[in-house]
């Protein structure tokens, strides 16, 4: 499988360089990262919420090495909830954010990720929409999990994310469906060891349907995060069982990746959000997206050779 050794050289140096510098590599990057700046994306905002959808929005960059970088990543956000405040687009786009981007991998990184976030969240809350913490490798989550459960003491809309392909997240899920916190649903994209997660394709399928019943079932917010036609299926079908209306659960898809399937929800009367990332950083992020999904590998690659 491809998918592991994609997902170790997104850590790789060598190959940040080797793809970097490749011509094509923008052009794919495009595909997946609209832009590099908050400037870049307001058009991506006010085309795609005028549609019907609703965003959430990812500043990617997570190899934090320094304080300073972490106040930074601070200050980004801060900068995108001013501009979705002047453009009143507050309660359609919400913010996505990975605590290791603001700090958390640090020295005394918990507590530093916890005092960078939260003005993020106030902000995002001051325009009317809120903040969900991404899930990352599996070393981090317990921190994750304590920095949610302490926002939502203020701030009980705040999202956090579960990886179907961790062993403990149906666990994890019942905690949370218990609590009533939204709470986005994915597959898992991180090299995880086979000590804690799942290895296998149909594994990691059957565990998101047990997890999202879970979800579904429970008194939180299920946001279904999955390109997947027969999940999306299958998630109209538990939704319906458990007797949730349409705007009591969404769908989450990312940016650049079937977007006829985004306005075919949307246009179903489904909450469909659109997760969207920017930035400079991006290496990471799109190295995640090529090993999810054979298609998106198989894209860069005729991509590269055209260019060749």
């Amino acid at each position: 499988m491809l998918g592991p050794v994609i997902l170790a050289a997104s850590r790789s140096d060598r190959m940040r360089r080797l793809i970097s510098a490749a011509p094509v590599t923008k052009q794919v990057v495009d595909r997946f990262i609209p832009g590099e700046s908050v400037d870049h994306v307001v058009p991506i905002i006010e085309d795609l919420t005028g549609r019907g959808l609703e965003l959430t929005m990812d500043v990617v960059g997570e190899d934090i090495t320094t304080p300073e970088q972490a106040s930074a990543a601070r200050d980004a956000y801060l900068l995108l909830i001013d501009r979705l405040k002047d453009l009143e687009l507050g309660p359609k786009v919400e913010m996505s954010v990975k605590l290791s981007m603001f700090g958390q991998t640090l020295p005394g990184g918990h507590e530093l990720a916890l005092a960078n976030v939260r003005p993020v969240v106030e902000a995002a809350a001051a325009i009317g929409t809120t903040v969900t913490l991404d899930a990352e490798d599996h070393t981090t989550l317990d921190s994750m999990f304590a920095i949610h459960e302490e926002l939502r003491k203020d701030f009980p809309q705040t999202g956090c994310v579960i990886q179907a392909y961790l062993f403990r997240t149906e666990a994890d899920a019942r905690r949370l469906a218990a609590c009533g916190s939204r709470v986005r649903l994915v597959k898992g994209a991180y090299k995880e060891p086979a000590e804690v997660a799942y290895q296998n394709k149909h594994e990691i399928d059957k565990a998101y349907v047990r997890i999202l019943r879970t979800l579904m079932e429970g008194d939180g917010y299920p946001m279904v995060g999955s390109h997947d036609p027969r999940l999306i299926s299958i998630a109209q079908e538990l939704a319906r069982t458990a007797g949730r209306k349409l705007d009591e659960y969404e769908f989450q898809m990312l940016y650049g990746i079937r977007g006829d399937e985004h306005l075919r929800l949307a246009a179903e009367g489904h909450r469909m959000r659109v997760y969207t990332a920017y930035g400079t950083d991006w290496y990471g992020y799109f190295m995640r997206r090529l090993a999810e999904k054979p298609a998106n590998l198989r894209f860069f690659l005729r991509s590269m050779v055209s260019k060749g």
